[in-house]
């Protein structure tokens, strides 16, 4: 999965009483030092003193040729000689340093090590001398990934410590990766960091450079390195708008494209890619497709990945489609190296192994990793049933499943919506009957938000990080058990609705979500006929932002937008509250391929910011990410 460069060892071992032994040093300092040398085995020596020599820095790094000043004397004065490694004045092997304590290191490293610059009391070097550690860390490389936009950035460190890379078209650079550490295990000796580092545009040449901080605190920035990009594999067109005087919250946009109108799903173009605001790539992943199977949705993961849901559209015809269709949860890298991967068929066999009693059809829409590392899924079962009203004989009909599967992925909670809810509600297109869409994990009280759109609600499921009963809680929406406050009843609420997010820093109680409201089924009120005169369309796409009270159970309007221009939007999409308080919203399939605004919900009537359209290309979600890098704003 992850590719060493190279291995290289550090230097270990040294004597503290340097002054009269360098046959013995000889021997514990390489003669020929290669990159192809195992990692240290001991942790890297630590800086001492005997009697009253100080010298400082006592921590330093330093690259091939660097100068590194050391001051050093002794309480009662006297002269000072300096040597390294036990060699008076160093060599070329490990660095020189003269009289005045300015250390400079090889002028060709062949591997990264540590070094001991010692300075002692030249009338009593055994019982007055300090010792100081240099770091000698050999330049890194930079290689191609799988990814024709992202490099391999691999360094080797000689003791713990972290590095990020700094990046862009000249050395000003300008972006920053994340910062990675070096391995947990040995804790304290060091060892190889690599780094993907994305976020480039194609045909294009960047300089990077890594940024190390080492645990001790001391600072070292790698020599510059180019690197050219490869050819950007085609994606969806990308026509930004940014009006006059408006500045978008910063970050990059994160695509998903699920179908292309008229020639079905997004054939030969990556399903997955990243924008910067000006709307050019800068990411893409691609798979191989049957053209039956889609990727819905891709989602960054704290640790640097993304979470991927890989399956067909079961919905059409309630039956899995040909072999070789991909069905499928996969974690990938930055270079679109898989990681992890979870198939239906895997899981199907973890759950009759665990004794329950169901076989999943596939995956679908969503899956949410938990802060304990666990994964919940939306899944689809299959159940027949004999006359139900208005269905006389036999009818098979979709349902949902939500399974959570701990960190090896076996699946440790079970909850099916033929367990809990009546079979005899279904306001649109069964028997798909609940084509649930989107999860939410509440933070607060450890509970789901399940999104069903073909029962036009989000319910509430007690979950308790897999120990609840799978009760439903509430049901908001048409029919459901909250007031539609400030809006009017049935029309405003949302209906066939996807992507619903937290408007709010808390997720119980009291607070805020918002949701993309498709309206595909929307009702309205007894007397008024959609589509006549003075009357509303029957087919619009809104964006709600609704303040819930738990206790009271009242659904409040906070905002409402409805598009000036019809942006009837009848799949896909989302709504997201963005860090400068923005709302973006992703029309993902109308008429003309999607449509993603960021508005500014202060003004009245909101004010467009930001606009990215996708002519003929739907977008599953869309939606804007700080950076490629967990914590890292661009």
């Amino acid at each position: 999965m992850f590719r060493t460069v190279r291995r290289i060892s550090s230097f270990v071992g040294i004597s503290l009483l340097f002054m009269g032994l360098l046959s013995g040093c000889a021997d514990l300092v390489p003669n020929s030092l290669t990159s192809t040398s195992k990692p240290p085995t001991q942790p890297a020596p630590t800086p001492t003193q005997a009697g009253t020599v100080t010298i400082s820095p006592q921590n330093a790094a330093a690259g091939a040729g660097q100068t590194v000043h050391f001051t050093a004397a002794a309480a009662g004065g006297g002269a000072i000689t300096f040597s390294v490694n036990g060699v008076a004045g160093g060599n070329a092997t490990v660095g020189t340093i003269d009289a005045n304590g300015n250390y400079t290191a090889p002028a060709t490293i062949g591997q990264s090590e540590n070094v001991v610059v010692q300075a002692a009391l030249s009338s009593a070097p055994q019982a007055n001398y300090a010792t100081a550690v240099v770091a000698v860390i050999q330049a890194g490389v930079v290689t191609n990934t799988t990814n024709p936009l992202v490099a391999e950035y691999s360094i080797y460190l000689p003791q713990p410590g972290g590095m990020s890379v700094q990046f862009g078209p000249d050395t000003s650079y300008g972006l920053n990766t994340w910062s990675q550490s070096t391995p947990t295990a040995p804790s304290n000796n060091g060892g190889e960091i690599n780094m993907e580092v994305a976020g480039m545009r194609g045909s294009s040449t960047y300089h990077m450079q890594a940024l190390v901080t080492l645990a001790n605190g001391v600072t070292f920035q790698d020599i510059d390195h180019t690197f050219t990009t490869g050819t950007a594999p085609p994606t969806a067109p990308v026509q930004i708008t940014t009006p006059s005087g408006q500045t978008p919250q910063p970050g990059v946009e994160l695509f998903d494209t699920i179908f292309l109108f008229g020639k079905g799903y997004a054939p030969n173009i990556a399903q997955a890619f990243a924008t910067d605001l000006s709307g050019n790539v800068i990411w893409t992943y691609s798979y191989a497709t049957t053209q039956s199977d889609i990727l819905y949705p891709i989602k960054p993961l704290p640790n640097g990945h993304f979470l991927l849901l890989i399956s067909f559209l079961a919905s059409p015809n309630l039956k899995p489609p040909a072999p070789g269709t991909l069905n499928e949860i996969r974690e990938v890298d930055l270079a679109g190296n898989m990681i992890h991967e979870l198939t239906v068929t895997a899981l199907n066999q973890s759950l009759a192994a665990k004794g329950y009693n169901i076989t999943l059809q596939n995956v679908h829409h969503d899956v949410v990793a938990l802060p304990n590392g666990h994964l919940v899924l939306i899944a689809s079962t299959v159940k027949s049933f004999t006359n139900l009203p208005g269905y006389p004989g036999t009818i098979n009909v979709l349902g949902d499943v939500l399974v959570d599967v701990d960190q090896n992925y076996n699946p440790d909670w079970v909850w099916n919506t033929f367990d809990h809810l009546n079979i005899n509600r279904h306001p649109y297109l069964f028997p798909d009957w609940t084509h649930s869409n989107a999860l939410l994990y509440s933070t607060d009280d450890h509970n789901l938000l399940l999104s069903m759109r073909h029962q036009n609600w989000i319910i509430k499921i007690d979950f308790q990080d897999a120990t609840g009963s799978g009760n439903i809680l509430w049901h908001l929406g048409e029919g459901g058990d909250f007031k539609l406050v400030g809006g009017t009843d049935p029309t405003d609420w949302f209906y066939a609705q996807h992507g619903p997010n937290f408007f709010s820093p808390n997720t119980t109680g009291v607070f805020k979500l918002g949701v993309m409201d498709n309206g595909d089924d929307r009702q309205f009120p007894a007397g008024v006929t959609c589509g006549s005169t003075g009357a509303p369309p029957c087919l619009y796409s809104t964006v709600p932002e609704l303040q819930l009270d738990e206790t009271a159970k009242t659904a409040t309007m906070l905002f409402h937008y409805i598009p000036p221009t019809s942006l009837y939007n009848w799949c896909c999409g989302q709504a997201d509250l963005l860090t400068n308080g923005d709302i973006e919203a992703d029309f993902a399939a109308v008429p003309s391929g999607a449509v993603v605004q960021e508005l500014d919900p202060t003004q009245d009537p909101p004010q467009v910011v930001w606009q990215a359209v996708t002519p003929s290309h739907a977008q599953y979600r869309a939606f804007r990410i700080p950076s490629l890098y967990p914590g890292v704003q661009w």
